[in-house]
């Protein structure tokens, strides 16, 4: 692959999967955090809830938005490496994922939100509602995928 990235473009690659990994991990972990969280709160469990508000900052400190950060750092860097920037014919394919990421990223948000709602004893959705969101990150990452391995247009 040629591009300012050079022979580091297949390390900055593999440094970006895993740090998808890590993020991934975060936004299927969270989300089920809630959901405990929440069921905590409606059981009037004041200590395990004040345990998930620990488990939830832990999870988004150490895990969660570190690897955001960083995901969107290289991600940035190999698009731009491979001529978004430049207006290089075929990329469709990288403009849906961006999309898709900035989603993801705006999850991310509404998720580390919510869990601030959790905290202050404040739920405002059913536990079924905060189920099915979370299925938002396996919907986005499998597309992301298929886009990234197919690249379809």
């Amino acid at each position: 692959m040629s591009g300012f990235l050079g022979a580091s473009y297949d390390w900055v690659k593999a440094a970006h999967l895993i740090f998808v990994i890590f993020w991934m991990a975060g936004l299927f972990m969270l989300p089920r955090y809630l959901v405990y969280h929440q069921e905590a709160l409606a059981a009037g469990n004041a200590g395990e809830a004040a345990s998930w508000v620990d488990r939830e900052g832990k999870i988004r400190s150490i895990i969660l938005t570190p690897a955001m950060i960083v995901v969107w750092v290289l991600g940035i860097a190999l698009a731009l490496n491979l001529g978004l920037a430049d207006g290089a014919p075929g990329l469709g394919w990288l403009h849906l994922k961006l999309l898709l990421v900035l989603i993801l990223s705006g999850y991310h948000g509404w998720a580390v939100g919510y869990a601030k709602k959790l905290a202050r004893g404040a739920p405002t959705l059913k536990g079924k509602q905060l189920r099915m969101l979370n299925e938002v990150p396996a919907l986005a990452v499998t597309l992301i995928v298929v886009l990234v391995i197919v690249k379809p247009f």
